[in-house]
């Protein structure tokens, strides 16, 4: 592309090399989290959210299980202001949840977001300045020295306001830009600010490096972060705080390295919302621990209805490929992924896998956030095939058709999906299987059977064709056998019965039968035919004359 010579890597390698993180395979207990929606997700809506809103997304995260909760920046709008105080004025705000609200480290900002919190039953209190190059140079034209003023500046007004104030606080503060600042000298800020609060066991600091743009690969990140906690001092004493944006579309991977190089704590949104390309999805990181057997600590078994309030509250939509939330990330449309999905779960149903998911394309239970096999995974289009096809009509209509009959139906669905350029629900799907396969009475149809047992079994049956009644008659090795030789005699038709398979529709002593007949004319070809009947020797003619049928229509 032209103009590539105008940009360059801005980020920083730390002094020495950080890569003990490579050695773990995986996150392998879930961090703190803390949901930043109501702030930085508000914050980037075209339209923010108003108090009613808030009010009840945060009752929405309350409900998923977060148990720090970013409210707000208090000192950006009344609305914002008012937000806060109506949590903790309604004691809206549970014992076990801890809000959070933003400042910059300037004074009268974080005098009024005092205020805000007066009376909060636990409340961090986060403070950031700007520490990367470019901040410094462009934008405050300050030293080093100047910038770790600012930085210790707003510590030292945090605890004296904290020591004033009504309420039970806790401080977090965040090298604004980590990303693009020398590892080496956000170090010495965020050492330089905990000199300043001095940790206890009893009352741990946040400190929060925040990808507040991202400019590396997330190995970077990973070294960055592993860094910073072997050379953090009162390390025992400090949660170490993650915060990515996705601007390289890597919130998910930066996260879970820097997990595993160290880190304590999540800042993260439901479905990524924030601002640019948005925040870290919190529910791709949880659900990527879950998926592996890790308990993430949050809720997301009932995922329509946290996508429900979700975009009633943002006006935000959850993407349809959206992991583990998306319309569309556990659908099949593909004839073999639809078959293995299919045989997966005929594998998991009968217990062969013990009690472990191994279904393939599924990487998850869909059942397992509230998700539905018919509705959701099984999709016929015309890429499907006869898997996919035989999972709809059996899972919902509990129809088992024989295996080549199967690829038939999967034939005639692919089909009428071509012709009609669209996809085809499950209630179409099973029409579509009657209009072919079930009760075709044209050229022929019996109206009549009567049975004899004479050497074997002899059939009497009345055939009407195309306005005439006439009488057949046939012996057989079975009650169908006899049917069929009858309708070879009197019509001369040539064909084998192939396939024979029956089953009942429901559990009951009044219950219908199906039954499912193939066909192989002298020419090769199969036909397939079906019936129903609470007489499973009717439903079988039924079946052989549909089938029968077929053949004569297809010539």
């Amino acid at each position: 592309m032209e103009n590539v010579t105008k940009y360059q890597r801005q980020y920083f390698m730390p002094p020495v090399r950080c890569m003990k993180w490579a050695e773990k395979e995986y996150v392998d207990k879930a961090p703190i989290w803390c949901s930043v929606d109501l702030r930085d997700g508000n914050q980037a809506l075209v339209i923010p959210m108003s108090l009613e809103q808030k009010i009840e997304f945060f009752k929405l995260l309350v409900e998923i299980g977060f148990k720090e909760i970013e409210v707000g920046f208090p000192a950006a709008s009344e609305t914002e202001y008012t937000f806060i105080r109506t949590l903790i004025e309604q004691n809206l705000i549970p014992d076990d949840v801890t809000i959070q609200v933003l400042t910059q480290a300037r004074e009268h900002i974080i005098r009024k977001t005092f205020e805000a919190v007066k009376g909060a039953p636990k409340a961090i209190v986060h403070v950031y300045n700007s520490t990367s190059v470019a901040q410094r140079e462009q934008v405050f034209k300050k030293s080093k020295e100047e910038i770790l003023k600012i930085a210790v500046d707003g510590a030292k007004l945090l605890k004296e306001l904290a020591d004033q104030t009504e309420g039970n606080f806790q401080f977090e503060y965040s090298p604004e830009s980590f990303t693009g600042t020398e590892p080496e000298y956000a170090l010495e800020v965020c050492n330089a600010v905990l000199d300043v609060w001095k940790p206890t066991a009893d009352n741990k600091a946040i400190i929060n490096l925040p990808v507040t743009v991202q400019h590396s690969m997330p190995h970077v990140y990973a070294s960055q972060i592993e860094y910073m906690c072997e050379n953090m001092k009162y390390r025992e004493n400090v949660i170490v705080s993650l915060h990515p944006h996705n601007d390289r579309g890597c919130g998910v991977a930066d996260s879970e390295m820097g997990l595993l190089a160290g880190a304590d704590r999540i800042e993260g949104t439901l479905f990524g919302n924030g601002e640019r390309t948005g925040n870290v999805d919190i529910v791709t990181v949880a659900m990527n621990m879950f998926s592996q057997g890790v308990d993430p600590k949050l809720d997301f078994s009932d995922m329509p209805h946290v996508c429900e309030v979700y975009e009633e509250c943002t006006g935000m939509k959850v993407d349809e490929r959206s992991p583990y939330s998306g319309a569309l990330v556990f659908a099949a449309f593909s004839g073999s992924h639809q078959d293995a999905i299919s045989k997966g779960m005929a594998w998991w149903e009968e217990g062969k896998s013990g009690d472990k998911w191994t279904v393939p394309y599924l990487p998850i239970d869909p059942t397992d956030i509230g998700r539905r096999y018919e509705a959701d995974v099984i999709r016929i289009n015309s890429q499907s095939g006869k898997g996919g096809v035989g999972y709809i009509l059996e899972q919902n209509f509990g129809l088992n058709l024989p295996a080549k009959m199967r690829e038939a139906m999967g034939y005639a669905a692919k089909d009428s999906s071509d012709h009609q350029h669209k996809e085809l629900q499950p209630q179409e799907i099973f029409n579509l299987f009657k209009e072919k396969f079930e009760d075709i009475t044209t050229p022929f149809n019996i109206s009549e059977v009567h049975f004899k047992q004479h050497n074997g079994i002899i059939a009497e049956v009345t055939v009407e064709c195309e306005g005439k009644s006439v009488v057949a008659i046939a012996a057989g090795n079975g009650r169908l056998n006899a049917v069929s030789n009858a309708l070879k005699n009197q019509f001369r038709l040539e064909y084998d019965l192939t396939t024979y398979q029956e089953h009942a529709l429901e559990q009951s002593s009044r219950s219908k039968a199906i039954a499912y007949v193939g066909i192989r004319s002298k020419d090769g070809e199969h036909y397939w035919g079906a019936g129903v009947d609470q007489d499973i020797i009717r439903a079988s003619i039924n079946a052989l004359l549909t089938a029968i049928n077929n053949m004569v229509n297809a010539k």
